[in-house]
């Protein structure tokens, strides 16, 4: 039998969750000439699905959107999708 999250050890314990917005690939060449305000495109479109991973595990997908009131410009994720933890997404 499970225990409810609340009851579990390990509940309180933070951890790192990364979002991936995309990649890039550039040429080692097209890497060294970056300066300032260069733009590098990345494989995803703005509307594109962000990924969530804890470690290298991919746990969720969501929408990147901007808090609004006293936290207005902070960046957050709205999930779309979780994994099953036990199977996947």
């Amino acid at each position: 039998m499970d225990n409810p999250p609340d009851n579990n050890p390990f509940a309180q314990v933070p951890i790192e969750v990364t979002i991936s917005v995309g990649k890039a690939r550039p040429l080692v060449r097209d890497l060294l000439r970056l300066s300032r305000d260069a733009v590098l495109a990345l494989d995803r479109r703005v509307d594109d699905p962000v990924e969530l991973y804890v470690g290298d595990r991919l746990i969720a997908r969501g929408e990147l959107e901007e808090l609004e009131g006293d936290q207005a410009g902070q960046l957050a994720v709205r999930l779309t999708e979780v994994a099953n933890l036990r199977g996947g997404l």
